[in-house]
């Protein structure tokens, strides 16, 4: 019976830890003057990007777009990549999103 309420005890803490992990939200600006078509993340420590978030849509300049990052993920640094209509591509590393808030593209 000891066992179980081990058992237990840990699966609660591992669950709190779990909530712990909050959703991102930024926004991300477009002051370019391409289209954004392509927006990429992933956590500073990966090697990989992530699916792109604007999947079969685009950000048109002079717009601005809320991006929620619900990866489960307790860190706040990202690195990003956007592509453009215009074929330029941009990637910035180490950003804290947490504490930035937005993201500007601008020429």
């Amino acid at each position: 019976m000891g066992k179980s309420l081990l058992l237990a005890g840990i699966i609660v803490t591992v669950s709190s830890l779990a909530a712990a992990a909050q959703d991102l939200e930024f926004l991300l600006v477009n002051e370019s003057s391409a289209d954004v078509t392509e927006f990429h993340i992933s956590i500073a420590a990966s090697n990989d990007w992530e699916e792109n978030l604007i999947e079969g849509g685009y950000l048109a300049p002079g717009y601005e777009l809320g991006i929620v990052i619900a990866d489960g993920e307790t860190t706040c640094v990202y690195d990003l990549r956007a592509v453009f209509s215009d074929g330029a591509v941009l990637e910035d590393y180490g950003l804290d999103l947490c504490e930035m808030g937005s993201y500007t593209f601008s020429d």
